[in-house]
């Protein structure tokens, strides 16, 4: 367990480090004090388990966080602002003893009283925006997992006494939001005015939504958050350095300075008033704008950003940083990756209905993941449709939730017409309001999307259907979205990993079909469904399998000269006899199965054992494929 700091109390007082550092700076000017306040907090938090003793916005309500105490974000990047300018050094007078001060204002939203507008020591700088949400689809275990490591010890900051030191929104249900004592919440003492003085980033603020007695709902507010029905905080990031280093949707945990100053609130709706007043061609920014980029802080606090890690992956079971780096972790897992696939192979066959090959190929499905991009050509992608599923019983649904139980994150889709005629899956650009609007494809890498083919019914699809079956498709294909800026659009790249089920065969492409062959009669199928263990017995067989999958996911591959020819000569002696039994996208589609069997194997090269083993699974598959649409046609 890591030692908190004698020198400074860094996590409670994080200003207070960089206030003295500033100060020092003036005693013994030097250029890198700034440099030396992000070091700071970098070493400190890299210190074993250190990390675990700052309380998390995705763990603790809001209101039971210190204002200007240091807090870590768990987040995904949804739109980025406008840069603003702000007052990096000001300069304060007393007004009985006319004493100067210079003062810092890095890392703050608003400024001490009796600034001197007229010093000469004023210097302005420039900060990046970023709206930032949680992970989109993150399930409840990965939330539980980051929950339970964390060592921090959160008394609430209001006289709202919570029945347990430690909730999660999902627990809390922002139930306490309104609960909370406004005077608990008064401005600073001496606090007036916002540092960020022009720039179209949160430069002018308007709050229309909350009452000045209570906190504001936020059902009165668009979180904007990519999928229905999602919980949690989201904020507004400020950021200081190297912005140019992060890409919308990545995935980031944010270590930073929070800022929920009621004073912001309380400028945002005098400005208001005013603006009512004045009118609206006469402003540089509209009253949507100013309410998107300037929500109450009480709901969407400021998180000014001190030290940053971008995540490959939101698995709390898997170290951070490159798994090859972790030597003695990966030769420790990748001696039980073999037993722990045959668990996972019996578990899921059971899933699927007693069907040993779906479970194979599911195996498969769930360990892929684009690992580069030749050209337009996503590399690594396998996006399986298991058609013949059960349409009674809820099976998709009941299947759904295992996937649930194993990855990190991710999305179910029911294709209803209702569904695909009403959703808007791709994000559109809002000029109005300057911002990006979500929409449920802008997920994070490696999110899987379960999407429902079995609840479409027949009927018509509209303009804004066919442009959602269009963009699934395109994610499918192609691993990309392209995003609405109403009169282009941009194309972001994505790895979405999509498992469609379907009746028959999807109207969506896929890399591989397999139809399941469930062992179970219909007339048992009730019984049997109701039997299926949706969460093991431990959660620690669980969490070896998500520890598999996640490892799994991770590994470097590679192909040997001497294998590769002896998989050209394969492919040529099964050409000689008849040249149209197998193409050459059946070969490819053999050499992505090879790989990913030798990735779920903890093999990271193929060897002419793994290619045999797969070759035989599409042999399986294809010859399964031809009996099914024998016996029912056309269909397939």
């Amino acid at each position: 367990m890591a030692t908190m700091p004698s020198t400074h109390d860094w996590i409670n007082n994080p200003l207070g480090v960089v206030e003295d550092m500033f100060a020092g700076s003036q005693n013994n000017p030097y250029p890198g004090w700034e440099a030396g306040v992000v070091e700071f907090f970098k070493e400190h938090l890299t210190e074993k388990d250190a990390h675990t003793w700052v309380p998390s916005m995705n763990d603790v309500p809001l209101h039971y966080l210190k204002p200007d105490s240091l807090v870590k974000f768990r987040c995904l990047i949804q739109d980025m602002f406008d840069p603003e300018f702000y007052m990096r050094v000001y300069e304060t007078v007393d007004p009985s003893s006319q004493a100067k001060v210079l003062r810092c204002g890095k890392y703050k939203d608003m400024t001490e009283s009796g600034v001197d507008f007229n010093s000469k020591n004023i210097v302005t700088s420039e900060r990046q925006t970023f709206y930032c949400v949680p992970v989109p689809g993150e399930n409840s275990w990965v939330k539980d997992c980051y929950a339970d490591v964390s060592q921090a010890r959160v008394l609430p900051s209001t006289s709202y006494v919570p029945n347990r030191q430690k909730r999660s929104y999902e627990d809390d249900d922002m139930d306490g939001m309104d609960a909370q004592p406004q005077k608990q919440r008064e401005p600073h003492a001496g606090l007036q005015i916002p540092l960020d003085q022009q720039g179209k980033g949160d430069a002018q603020r308007q709050e229309t939504e909350a009452a000045p007695t209570r906190m504001a709902s936020t059902s009165h507010l668009d979180l904007n958050f990519p999928l229905p029905n999602e919980k949690g905080p989201s904020c507004l990031m400020k950021v200081y350095e190297d912005w140019e280093s992060f890409k919308l949707n990545d995935i980031i945990e944010v270590y930073g300075i929070l800022s929920v100053s009621p004073a912001l609130t309380a400028l945002a709706e005098d400005k208001d008033a005013i603006s009512s007043l004045i009118d609206a061609s006469d402003s540089m920014e509209t009253a949507e704008e100013q309410r998107v980029h300037s929500p109450p802080a009480s709901l969407v606090p400021r998180l000014h950003m001190l030290f940053v890690k971008t995540l490959a992956q939101n698995n709390p079971l898997l170290p951070c940083g490159i798994l090859q780096d972790n030597h003695a972790f990966l030769s420790s897992t990748l001696s039980e990756m073999a037993s722990v696939r045959r668990d996972l192979h019996m578990y899921l066959t059971h899933i699927l209905l007693g069907d040993s090959l779906a479970a194979e190929y599911l195996i498969l499905h769930l360990v892929s993941s684009v690992y580069a991009r030749r050209d337009v050509l996503p590399l690594g992608k396998f996006t399986l449709n298991l058609s013949g599923c059960p349409t009674s019983s809820s099976y998709t649904e009941r299947l759904y939730q295992v996937i649930q139980q194993l990855v990190p994150s991710s999305f179910f889709l029911g294709m209803s017409l209702e569904n695909m005629n009403q959703m808007h899956l791709v994000p559109k650009k809002d000029y109005v309001a300057n911002r990006l609007v979500s929409g449920a494809l802008q997920l994070a890498k490696n999110t899987s999307l379960f999407l429902d083919e079995t609840q479409l019914e027949q009927g018509q699809l509209d303009t804004t259907g066919v442009h959602n079956v269009t963009a699934l498709g395109n994610v499918i294909s192609w691993q990309k979205v392209d995003y609405d800026f109403n009169y282009h659009q941009m194309e972001f790249p994505c790895n979405i990993n999509v498992l469609v089920t379907s009746e028959g065969r999807s109207l969506l492409p896929s890399d591989c079909q397999l139809h399941l062959q469930h062992q179970v009669a219909p007339e048992h199928m009730d019984e049997y469904l109701r039997s299926i263990p949706i969460h093991l017995q431990t959660s620690s067989q669980f969490n070896k399998f998500r520890l598999y999958l996640g490892v799994a996911r991770q590994l470097d591959y590679n192909i040997s000269d001497e294998v590769t020819k002896s998989v050209e000569d394969d492919f040529v002696d099964m050409r000689k006899d008849d040249p149209q039994s197998i193409s050459a996208e059946d070969l490819h589609r053999m050499l992505v199965v090879a790989r990913l069997l030798s990735l779920s194997l903890g093999h990271t090269s193929l060897s002419r054992d793994i290619w045999l083993r797969a070759k035989h699974l599409e042999i399986q598959r294809s010859y399964r494929m031809e009996q099914h649409k024998t016996v029912n046609g056309n269909e397939l």
